[in-house]
This record gives C-alpha cells, structure tokens and sequence, in this order.
C-alpha cells in the first residue's frame, strides 16, 4: 500500500473579509541571450526556453532550471 503525501489545502478568500486576499505568485519570463544569476551556480546566459523550465549555460556545465525559478535572477 502506498500512501501518498497530501499538500495543505489553500484557504479561500471570504467575500464579506476584511482582510486582501494573497496575491498570486508572479512567475519570471525569460528570452534567449538574458543574462542571468542562479543562487547555487553563479551567472550564466540562458540558452533555451521552455514553457515550464529554461536551459542556463553557467560556462562550466549547462543546467535546466524547472519553473518557478525561486533561485534565478535577471540582471
């Protein structure tokens, strides 16, 4: 039997709260030739596109990054 891990379910906003509800998470687009800077590898110069992940060349090895990119920047 496997028991599969469950996720904490999103609490919903109330029309009639106070309170704003939690903006959505803002996902970065990225184009060929952007020059970017990963958290673990450095700076790099990203090579391909994806929908869902891009190809970074950092010189020494070339990664694909899944989205979201929580650890890439655009410079």
């Amino acid at each position: 039997m496997t028991v599969m891990p469950t996720l904490p379910a999103r609490r919903r906003h109330l029309a009639t709260s106070p309170f704003r509800p939690d903006p959505e998470p803002v996902i970065a687009q990225f184009s060929c030739a952007d020059r970017v800077n990963h958290d673990s590898y450095g700076m790099g110069r990203v090579v391909g596109v994806e929908a869902d992940a891009v190809t970074v060349d950092f010189g020494a090895q070339t990664v694909r990054i899944p989205s979201p990119f929580h650890k890439l920047a655009i410079l």
